[in-house]
């Protein structure tokens, strides 16, 4: 099975780096643009040249995408020229997720007032999203701030930006500004290691990962990472020696414990996965991983009543896992009981078929 970096895996870096385009801003002053708050300046409208945008603006508030587009593009047909009309259109198609169209809306209202750092932001991130990320960074180096209504953080798809132009030193430069660590530290390159993996960007995450190591050989999660990479690329001998060191470093972290059962798993030295997976478990209890991985390793060696054990607990946390339920019917099998074995088997095909089914 493909590994694939889960957020448990790296909890002390990247709490906060999903991008949501959810929809609706926060009321009050800490969703006013700048031109909103700035008085008394030459563009900033008045109460009276904004109040027709209120009701497509609660619209968008209630989720109404499609509807506040409409009111907005009647207002353009009526009036063009309206002044802050090309903001809003732009903010619209940004929610609708429109990005070609809010790049043309937001490029207008840029254009009428260069000042306009909410609009240029959005022209950005919609460039972004629109899939042209080169023109997305001088827009983004331009406004490094968040503006509720993007609903993300600018700076994080700035850094993404970078990477997909190849600019990675720019983009730890980015990431580290983010995190608040020294740009040159090893921090700022594990960081950046695991948005270029993220990122599917594999040989140079590698390369920023044993650059964090050559700056702090005992930088925490850092053999963890080297690890779990080297694992998903099937080089177990690599991984092991590198969950090895950070256990070394590490000895209370349960998912390095875990990963390197894994490893072992793969080889065949059963007794100690399990040796490494019990000390998980002991560490960190509400993780399923560990149990399921617990329940294959006991059926291998031949410990079928104990693996069935292992993987009914695994599914009291998780009982639409369908991994459990495919071993567990494999334990039922090993054990003779075949009505069961079947049970869990089909249990197991419908989840994969209907991931978010339950099992009747």
């Amino acid at each position: 099975m493909m590994w694939i970096p889960q957020d448990s895996q790296m909890k002390c870096f990247c709490w906060a780096l999903c991008v949501l385009l959810v929809v609706g801003w926060s009321s009050g002053s800490c969703a006013r643009s700048p031109r909103q708050t700035e008085k008394p300046l030459p563009t900033t409208p008045s109460d009276s040249a904004t109040a027709p945008f209120a009701e497509p603006r609660r619209l968008l508030q209630q989720g109404k995408n499609a509807e506040a587009v409409a009111r907005l593009q009647d207002l353009a047909v009526r009036n063009p020229a309206m002044p802050g009309l090309q903001h809003e259109l732009g903010i619209a198609y940004y929610k609708s997720g429109e990005y070609v169209k809010a790049i043309d809306a937001l490029g207008k209202a840029v254009h009428d007032d260069p000042k306009d750092n909410e609009a240029v932001q959005l022209l950005g991130l919609s460039s972004y999203l629109g899939g042209r990320p080169a023109e997305a960074i001088p827009l983004l180096e331009k406004v490094q701030g968040w503006y509720p209504r993007a609903n993300v953080d600018a700076s994080y798809i700035l850094g993404i930006c970078y990477i997909q132009t190849k600019d990675y030193p720019r983009a730890r430069q980015s990431f580290a500004r983010m995190f608040e660590v020294p740009a040159d530290s090893a921090a700022a390159y594990l960081l950046t290691a695991h948005m270029l993996l993220r990122q599917e960007f594999d040989p140079v995450a590698e390369e920023y990962a044993q650059k964090a190591i050559s700056l702090d050989p005992k930088l925490p999660l850092a053999h963890f990472f080297m690890g779990q990479l080297r694992l998903y690329k099937s080089r177990i001998p690599e991984a092991i020696a590198d969950f090895q060191r950070e256990l070394a470093i590490n000895p209370g972290h349960a998912e390095t414990y875990y990963k390197l059962a894994d490893a072992y798993s793969r080889v065949q030295k059963f007794d100690d996965a399990e040796r490494l997976l019990q000390r998980s478990i002991w560490l960190e209890a509400t993780s399923t991983g560990p149990y399921i991985l617990m329940g294959k390793v006991l059926e291998k060696k031949g410990e079928a009543e104990l693996a069935v054990r292992a993987l009914r607990h695994a599914l009291t946390m998780d009982p639409n896992n369908s991994v459990a339920h495919h071993l567990l019917g494999q334990a039922y099998q090993d054990m003779g009981r075949s009505e069961d074995a079947e049970r869990e088997r089909k249990l197991a095909q419908q989840l994969q078929d209907v991931p978010d089914s339950k099992p009747e």
